[in-house]
């Protein structure tokens, strides 16, 4: 008897704890829910949500917040996009002659870097010579000429040039203009229809100077480029009417990738001029 007493004591007890169990869980289900349902969710839809209950007849209200989970892109994508951003346009122009003659917009933009070329070489040299002073455009009466057209140039020291325009006297005040405002960082002085030029000691602010002028031809020939590159774009919208939008996107992409090739050699030219410079 006492064992049955026993037994049924403890079947009560463990009721009651089972009950209280049960009631926890009721209580705990829906939050643990939503912690699950967080888990999945997107950072974009991240919300709080409230839950409520009685506990001991006092009404509950228990806030979660959800928890945010990044989605990152896999290496496969990331491979995927970086080989087509790298992906390169060779269209075979004579295929594309009766739109527009890529050949000669690729001579137009070599035609930038060798004029960029030609005027690193002339006016931008750490020693001044004669032949720096020859190409110098002067704005005379007769339209522009080059320096050593109206005037002999010589050199009379490694510290001084001679400029006589004996043969064109009205143009000297031009000369001196011209000279002036070459970029070669030149002071001229006048004797009768004798200009003589100083030639600059090189200094180091003298170097920086000169690599200066050299970025500011180089800005200059980068916009003679974009020029070449919005007549060519200009030339193909005028074909958009009877050319396919494919073939028309494949174009302007080749025009753009060769401006950007463009864009790196005169670039190239303008660090080996810099370097030359600074020695």
């Amino acid at each position: 008897m006492l064992m049955c007493m026993s037994i049924s004591g403890y079947s009560q007890e463990l009721s009651s704890v089972m009950a209280l169990g049960l009631k926890c869980f009721r209580l705990m289900h829906p939050a643990f829910c939503n912690y699950l349902a967080a888990l999945t969710r997107p950072v974009s839809n991240i919300t709080l949500k409230t839950v409520s209950g009685r506990q001991h007849d006092h009404k509950q209200h228990m806030t979660y917040s959800a928890v945010p989970v990044r989605h990152f892109a896999t290496k496969k994508a990331k491979a995927k996009g970086k080989g087509l951003s790298q992906t390169r346009v060779n269209i075979n122009i004579t295929l594309v002659e009766d739109i527009i003659n890529l050949e000669e917009v690729d001579e137009e933009m070599k035609s930038v870097i060798e004029a960029l070329k030609d005027t690193f070489n002339k006016t931008l040299n750490i020693r001044t010579s004669p032949g720096s002073l020859d190409h110098i455009t002067v704005v005379t009466a007769d339209g522009k000429l080059a320096l050593n057209q109206i005037s002999q140039i010589s050199m009379k020291s490694p510290q001084l040039i001679l400029v006589n325009m004996a043969s064109f006297p009205e143009c000297t005040a031009a000369a001196i203009k011209a000279i002036r405002e070459s970029g070669m960082n030149l002071n001229p002085e006048l004797e009768g229809t004798l200009i003589r030029v100083p030639i600059p000691i090189v200094t180091r602010e003298h170097r920086e100077m000169l690599v200066k002028l050299a970025k500011q031809n180089t800005n200059k020939a980068k916009d003679s480029l974009r020029r070449v590159r919005t007549n060519a774009m200009n030339k193909l919208k005028k074909s958009k009417d009877k050319t396919s939008e494919d073939t028309i996107r494949l174009i302007e992409k080749q025009i753009s990738q060769m401006a950007d090739d463009t864009v790196a050699e005169l670039d190239r030219h303008l660090a080996v001029k810099t370097k030359e410079l600074l020695g």
